[in-house]
């Protein structure tokens, strides 16, 4: 009866949002003036524009890619793959779990479902668990004589970690993986601390190598459990969806940009290579301006970074699926997301004028090639629908600020409902909150931007401690807030020109 209850009130809730949306649509569509959306009208350029045009060009392009992938040609590659049976698993089966500052109940669940998982799996495993603290080694040990039955050829190796940071415990358990000398055709899973893996998850993935033999390194689709209001959790959710489809889009070229630490697979014989132990443990960015820094966060950009520049693919697979349990770094949630989105986006930054400096078009394919420059426009071009209207409405008047809000307000509930053919939930809450994300996730890639040797890592409150002292230290800082101070100015000076050029 409870849970009765409670899926009436879910439907009641939804009923509810969408309805109050509907109504605001139709509210803000009845103050409009007809005349602005008269193709002769010379505002309609103002409003429309090319590069309106061509931001909904580009998410229709990932959007139509990544169903393409998901409904017709990744099930053609499924049914091929379970043609091959038993051909398709390796040989061996490695599973690097590592754990820092993460609650037990949620390290109980992780490493259960890692047991679980490989139980299933014909296939001789050994689970490689980075920790640091002591407390972890016995519940683990714990949670595998609970889980393994019958199963000699499933083994546990504990590495322990000095806590330093999850690059270190990665490398720590690559370097005991190199010792144990896995076979040519051995795959490595490597899991986050806090991530349960979903039944079949492991076997769907790993079977991909065989089938894929230029593949290198395939991550997974991911759900998560938030821990938090309503708010934080459906921000989460769309964060995911919206993950789901642009990484289906660029498996079609076999370009996916990140090797999520959540759950990635790689080849066993690229994890011990030193170079790809290196990327991992110490990597870092030569910038023109901010000098030599580490990297703190973003080993899965790391990652990806070395399979492309030793020549393999990335590959996603979207039935082998993960639940994340998410805990915000901050209990509101203008704090949490902003915390969030400086690390996600500055780590993407990073990666993003590194590839295209040392990959280039022959290794990236002209697609992502695109994708990446694409990603340091568009940070600007969101910023400007809102910043003209708002100027518009001071200069020319209310109405053009209505169409703007209107315009938001219908195209984010189309994306949100087109949501729903990628097998993710949709909430009403999401037209608003994509177009936070829009927005405020605008102003913190700006941020970020210029600000590259800036890290934090969020749920281990740790910071990057950066070596220049005294006048350099100052130097960078000053610079950066100068030239963030000009790049603001250049990009108002340009609304002001589009302005001018579309004043009735």
């Amino acid at each position: 009866m409870g849970k009765a209850n409670s899926r009436l009130h879910d439907a009641c809730s939804q009923l509810l949002g969408w309805g109050l949306l509907l109504a605001s649509l139709m509210l803000l569509a009845d103050l409009l003036d007809p005349g602005l959306f008269d193709p002769q009208h010379k505002n309609f350029i103002f409003l429309i524009g090319a590069l309106g045009t061509w931001r909904y060009g580009n998410a229709i392009a990932h959007y139509l890619r990544g169903m393409y992938f998901l409904h017709w040609r990744f099930p053609a590659m499924r049914r091929a793959v379970e043609r091959m049976g038993s051909a398709a698993l390796p040989s061996q089966l490695y599973m690097v779990v590592t754990s820092f500052r993460i609650p037990a109940p949620t390290t109980f669940k992780v490493y259960q479902s890692v047991f679980q998982e490989i139980q299933r799996l014909p296939v001789p495993c050994t689970v490689i668990a980075s920790i640091v603290e002591k407390g972890d080694e016995d519940l683990i040990k714990q949670i595998m004589r609970r889980e393994v039955r019958e199963r000699p050829d499933i083994k546990l190796v504990i590495v322990r970690a000095r806590g330093t940071g999850k690059r270190d415990g990665l490398a720590h358990a690559f370097r005991a993986l190199s010792r144990r000398m896995p076979d040519n055709d051995a795959v490595v899973g490597v899991v986050d601390g806090d991530t349960m893996l979903l039944p079949g998850c492991v076997a769907n993935a790993v079977k991909f190598f065989a089938y894929l033999p230029s593949v290198g390194g395939i991550t997974t689709n991911e759900f998560c459990q938030v821990e938090g209001g309503k708010l934080i959790r459906e921000w989460h959710a769309l964060r995911f969806a919206q993950r789901h489809i642009n990484m289906c889009s660029m498996a079609l070229s076999r370009r996916v940009l990140t090797m999520t630490g959540r759950l990635s697979f790689f080849r066993a014989s690229v994890m011990i290579e030193p170079d790809f132990i290196k990327d991992v443990e110490a990597d870092f960015l030569q910038h023109w301006r901010l000098g030599r820094f580490q990297f703190l966060t973003g080993d899965d950009k790391s990652s990806w970074l070395s399979l492309m520049r030793a020549g393999w693919d990335t590959f996603y697979v979207p039935d082998s699926n993960t639940l994340t349990v998410e805990h915000p770094p901050d209990s509101s949630f203008l704090r949490a997301t902003r915390q969030l989105m400086f690390r996600w986006y500055g780590n993407s930054l990073r990666q993003n004028f590194r590839a295209t400096r040392l990959l280039g078009l022959r290794q990236l394919g002209l697609f992502t090639l695109y994708v990446l420059y694409d990603q340091r426009v568009s940070m600007w071009t969101s910023l400007l629908g809102l910043t003209a209207s708002l100027a518009a409405a001071l200069l020319f008047g209310v109405q053009f600020l209505l169409v703007y809000l209107f315009w938001v307000l219908l195209t984010r509930s189309m994306v949100s409902l087109l949501l729903l053919f990628a097998g993710h939930p949709v909430d009403p809450l999401y037209p608003l909150v994509l177009y936070y994300n829009q927005i405020v996730g605008s102003l913190m890639k700006v941020y970020a931007l210029f600000h590259m040797d800036q890290q934090s890592w969020t749920r281990q409150k740790t910071t990057l401690e950066r070596s220049p002292q005294g006048f350099d230290l100052a130097l960078n800082r000053w610079s950066s807030k100068t030239m963030l101070a000009s790049s603001g100015a250049l990009f108002f000076g340009a609304v002001a020109i589009l302005l001018t050029l579309s004043q009735p």
